[in-house]
């Protein structure tokens, strides 16, 4: 399985960072794992909706640029379908099974993902119906694939 996550903005938080780093590295022992940050766009505080529109738009175009055609896409987005880890699990061995190994995962900036983002998603994933800040949301879907690998492979992890 090859899994790579693509997400908005440069994370800066040195605990945030150490987070990444540990799922980083317990993820490399059983998958090929990558991450890249694309720069978000810079924007005034108070945006009008087409502004914001604008902005997701030009982060997305920069997240697009990583795609694969054959990878499947799952965006994080809070209109998405929740799903339990063990539901993420069988999800993805179902994928599997009908031959995808390539999997991207899409994280957007503060203001989310934009429209050409969303409609190149082959699954739109919500963790809760919660807002996140966008940076830690990046190290909890971290610790969800490392679980979700775990479950496949059936350890005391998931427990």
């Amino acid at each position: 399985m090859n899994i790579q996550l693509l997400a908005v903005g440069k994370l800066k938080e040195k605990y945030l960072l150490a987070g990444m780093e540990e799922y980083e590295k317990r993820l490399k022992k059983d998958i090929k794992f990558s991450s890249k940050e694309v720069a978000d766009e810079r924007a005034p505080e108070h945006l009008s909706e087409k502004e914001a529109i604008q902005v997701m738009n030009k982060e997305g175009e920069r997240l697009l640029q990583h795609v694969k055609p054959q990878t499947y896409v799952v965006t994080l987005d809070r209109k998405g379908k929740m799903f339990s880890s063990e539901e993420m699990a069988v999800k993805i061995d179902q994928l599997m099974i009908h031959g995808q190994s390539n999997f991207t995962f899409m994280i957007g900036g503060s203001l989310g993902l934009g429209d050409n983002v969303l409609q190149r998603a082959d699954l739109r994933w919500s963790f809760s119906s919660l807002t996140f800040p966008h940076q830690l949301i990046r190290v909890m879907l971290l610790e969800q694939i490392y679980r979700i690998t775990q479950i496949q492979k059936g350890t005391p992890y998931h427990k």
